[in-house]
């Protein structure tokens, strides 16, 4: 339930259709009380935005405005307090902070896709460069080193955290029931809140979770 969540909270959930079957998982950065930024694997504006149809609410799709660069392992906390203004001992896991870098406007989050200590560093497409150097500079004392996104799989792996497309596939783009999964069938019922106003899907895994739980469980 996001409208729980306080600015600068970062809930990691998963999206449903009509059946309980998972869209898309990510993450939604409340900024502030009216104003949330979330992620997805795959393209989501179609879909969000056909459910906006009736709210007071604007969707806007940044993707190709913003950058982001994951720090990830144990020295991130040092590497991230030598280069930028923001507190790091106080923010939290799945928190959020407006912050700088060389100057430049950044926005820090404790998250991550690693399973080790971790953050997420988000700025416009324009300053990407000039926050990568930086972060790099303050790196060297702390034996930080470049990875691409095959270090990452390997990562989340040994975390146990799932992909979409690998591990599940999102339910609209199959035909094939047995390829649609429900939260419970990957791992993320800790995601689900089921006792809460309406949502698409909750019908469907409130029948699912008084029938005992799923048939099938992805296990690691």
């Amino acid at each position: 339930d996001v409208s729980k969540m306080k600015p600068g909270r970062v809930p990691y959930l998963c999206w449903c259709d009509d059946e309980g079957k998972v869209v898309d998982d990510g993450t939604d950065t409340r900024m502030e009380a009216d104003w949330f930024r979330m992620t997805a694997a795959e393209p989501q504006y179609r879909w969000l935005s056909l459910l906006a149809k009736g709210f007071d609410v604007v969707i806007e799709d940044v993707s190709r405005t913003m950058a982001a660069l994951a720090v990830q392992g144990p020295t991130s906390r040092d590497v991230l307090k030598a280069c930028s203004d923001a507190d790091m001992n106080a923010l939290k896991f799945f928190g959020s902070t407006a912050a700088k870098i060389g100057g430049k406007d950044v926005r820090i989050t404790r998250t991550g896709y690693t399973g080790d200590l971790g953050y997420e560093v988000w700025c416009t497409w324009a300053d990407a460069v000039p926050m990568w150097d930086e972060i790099v500079r303050a790196g060297k004392s702390y034996g930080l080193v470049a990875c691409g996104l095959d270090a990452l799989d390997m990562s989340r792996i040994e975390a146990g955290f799932v992909l979409l497309g690998v591990d599940y596939f999102s339910s609209p783009t199959v035909t094939v029931a047995e390829k649609k999964y429900s939260p419970f069938e990957i791992g993320l019922d800790w995601t689900v809140e089921l006792d809460r106003d309406p949502f698409v899907g909750q019908a469907a895994l409130l029948a699912e979770k008084k029938a005992g739980g799923p048939r099938r469980v992805l296990v690691g």
